[in-house]
């Protein structure tokens, strides 16, 4: 059987990461959470706000904050990296959750990269306020992210499952994943 890949996608501070560690709980078979944010970690700081990395702008958009992000040639080889990354280890057999966020059309890289595998996109949403409210509650978020991802995120993806993280918990998205795809 060929591995099995959940890729979710969504704003950042949608909850993706908790409800991959949910689903990691109560799945039959064993997956591994694959993080954007740890391959981004793994640029040296200098490349952290920089142009050939990620660069980071605050605008104003409807009187609130919003940070535009720019991926140059380093930041997107790394990302590049990370769907090739995930496509070799489903090659190795390992059943993954893919936690992402794909502004910039990524998605049909994955869908080609990850055809000879079960893979299944899921949309993880929530409404703009209870993201710039959550983002506001974490230390190692710029305010003004979601707001500036909210509108590219799930722009132009067909998914298999959408789940809203502002009235389902973590474990309650989980369940519905490991229900619908039989994990």
């Amino acid at each position: 059987m060929p591995a099995r890949i959940v890729l979710l996608n969504g704003v950042g501070s949608a909850g993706k990461s908790s409800i991959a560690r949910a689903l990691q709980q109560i799945t039959a078979e064993p997956f591994l959470h694959v993080q954007m944010d740890s391959f981004v970690a793994m640029l040296p700081d200098a490349l952290q706000d920089h142009a050939d990395g990620f660069s980071y702008e605050t605008i104003r958009q409807e009187g609130k904050p919003s940070v535009v992000i720019r991926t140059g040639p380093i930041g997107a080889r790394t990302l590049r990296g990370m769907r090739h990354a995930v496509a070799a280890m489903a090659g190795q057999g390992n059943n993954l959750i893919v936690d992402d966020v794909l502004c910039n059309g990524e998605i049909s890289e994955y869908v080609e990269l990850l055809s000879a595998f079960d893979l299944h996109r899921v949309g993880v949403m929530a409404p703009l306020d209870v993201l710039e409210a959550r983002e506001a509650q974490r230390a190692d978020r710029l305010p003004g992210l979601a707001r500036w991802q909210y509108g590219r995120v799930h722009k132009g993806i067909r998914y298999d499952l959408e789940v809203d993280t502002s009235v389902l918990t973590p474990l309650e998205c989980a369940r519905r994943i490991q229900q619908q795809f039989r994990l």
